[in-house]
């Protein structure tokens, strides 16, 4: 989740820079929504029969935009 919160929050620095959100504010909006996102999809799987296997989880974490890969 960290990670998440991280990957999310850096993405927008420059973004909120130049439609003048404070950079903290940005960079802890995405991050939280990162999070949510993963949390909220690692719920439904759990709701769906009471356990999340390793695909299940790997799956909720795919959920985000990884980006381009190098």
């Amino acid at each position: 989740m960290s990670a998440t919160f991280i990957a999310n929050g850096l993405a927008v620095i420059g973004a909120g820079s130049i439609i003048g959100i404070d950079l903290i504010d940005a960079v802890l909006l995405a991050g939280s929504l990162g999070v949510i996102k993963v949390a909220e999809q690692l719920a439904r799987n759990f709701l769906d029969d009471g356990r999340l296997t390793m695909e299940e989880i790997n799956q909720s974490f795919s959920v985000l935009d990884r980006g381009p890969k190098n």
